[in-house]
């Protein structure tokens, strides 16, 4: 796996994580220097729109891109008090 896409919240905006040195090289042919940083410490957020454009683009580069959720059913459903 070279990009991990973890879904974050109910508005399925996105960890984006590098996870290779090749993934890592991809994303930074494709952010600006000042999020270098960011982006190795695995903390830019990315919405889904811009994800699945991400997630085209970086396959169709040859890149193994993975997606999962770190929602649970309880953060989707809204509370009845």
């Amino acid at each position: 796996m070279d990009i991990c896409l973890i879904t974050i919240d109910n508005n399925l905006n996105k960890s984006l994580q590098p996870k290779s040195a090749f993934g890592m090289l991809w994303l930074q042919t494709h952010f600006e220097n000042d999020q270098w940083e960011a982006l190795s410490n695995s903390t830019v957020i990315i919405s889904e729109e811009n994800s699945q454009l991400l997630i085209e683009d970086a396959t169709n580069a040859g890149l193994n891109i993975k997606c999962f959720s770190d929602i649970s059913m309880l953060d989707v459903f809204p509370k009845n008090n």
